[in-house]
């Protein structure tokens, strides 16, 4: 049914060089299960191969967590965005086949919902319709854009259950590095709960204060999570030091943007004792294990960054109970979120208390028995 026992090697991997066009890229499929994967499409101008395929096993990871029938993919374009249009209809006529052939692929770092529609429309896919299995009633920006702070709102219940876990009762102070659609989301999640925002950070560097006000941070925020400094609310400090954030005083750390934001360079400058990633890749493993014997909790992102991909999982995989309605059907996909998270932040801890080491391959290994 799945080939997800080999650990080792991704099912296969395509390397992209365009169909009417040029395009360099690779679509990386880690692990199918019964002939299904699904996972993002990531741009920037110096994405990899290599961190392509460890997406992707991530992405196999999340699903086996969330108990989801599908496998792990992702895709990866080497560009800077300066040619979108005909860069993702480029990318659509060249993964054309993978589409129409069980492999979902959809929006990550780089990647619109607007260039998603291109992609889409010019390879003639529309994931309502899949031979075997019930139509989609609804088309799929109806159902998925109401779901834009679905990670957003895993990330938040996988810090608020480790906080608990940890035996926090009041407030946290919490710093979160990116302040893209998940960081936003996290802040008011975080804020709204009685929770701290003491730092954020951006591509431009690190803002801070003793409390900083979330919602006012959003509305000077642009989509790509870039703050404007000139429309700051009063009382705040700016650096433009790499990494200022890691200095902050903070119980809590979100870690909400780049790949490897904490690394085994820094590591050693976290402050805070939680640790919580809301990105892919957002801590090298090496620095997890620098973390995790200096005393950090990580909770990490193949557990709390399910939001978005399980969101979609779910629909392709026709689990979402559409005949809801439309509030309805959006409530019942963030109480599935909000639950898978809370569950598998709570199993990991548990089995984190009780030896030394990374607990996560014991937790995959019970959900992948679960999961057969």
């Amino acid at each position: 049914m799945s080939d997800l026992d080999n650990p080792q090697d991704p099912a296969f991997t395509v390397h992209l060089n365009g169909s009417g066009g040029a395009l360099k890229g690779w679509v990386v499929v880690d692990s199918l299960y019964e002939g299904l994967a699904m996972g993002g499409t990531r741009m920037t101008p110096g994405v990899t191969e290599e961190e392509v395929a460890g997406l992707a096993r991530d992405m196999t990871h999340k699903f086996i967590l969330a108990g989801l029938p599908i496998g792990g993919a992702k895709a990866g374009i080497v560009s800077d965005g300066s040619d979108r249009e005909n860069t993702f209809r480029t990318f659509g006529r060249t993964v054309k086949p993978l589409l129409h052939g069980g492999i979902h692929l959809g929006i990550d770092m780089g990647v619109t919902p607007a260039d998603r529609a291109v992609f889409f429309a010019e390879a003639g896919y529309d994931p309502r319709f899949r031979p075997g299995v019930p139509d989609m009633p609804i088309d799929w920006r109806t159902y998925y854009e109401p779901l834009i702070d679905a990670t957003g709102h895993g990330v938040g219940v996988g810090a608020v259950t480790a906080l608990a876990a940890g035996g926090r009762t009041g407030s946290a102070r919490v710093v979160i590095q990116g302040f893209g659609a998940v960081g936003r989301a996290v802040g008011a999640y975080l804020e709204e709960r009685g929770h701290v925002v003491v730092g954020v950070a951006d591509i431009e560097g690190t803002i801070s204060a003793d409390r900083l006000p979330v919602a006012e941070l959003v509305a000077v925020t642009d989509e790509f999570g870039r703050i404007d400094r000139s429309r700051l609310p009063q009382g705040v400090v700016l650096s433009s030091e790499p990494d200022a954030w890691l200095d902050l005083d903070a119980d809590l750390v979100i870690l909400a943007a780049q790949k490897h934001a904490v690394n085994a360079d820094n590591a050693h400058r976290v402050r805070a004792p939680l640790v919580v990633e809301g990105g892919n890749l957002s801590s090298s493993a090496e620095a997890r294990e620098k973390l995790r014997g200096s005393g950090v909790t990580v909770v990490p992102g193949v557990i709390t960054n399910i939001g978005g991909a399980g969101s979609a999982a779910l629909a392709v995989t026709r689990r979402v109970p559409f005949e809801l309605s439309a509030d309805a059907r959006k409530a019942w996909v963030f109480d599935w979120v909000g639950d898978t998270v809370s569950r598998n932040t709570r199993d990991l801890l548990e089995i984190a208390a009780t030896r030394a080491g990374d607990p996560l391959p014991e937790l995959l290994d019970f959900r992948r028995k679960d999961r057969r």
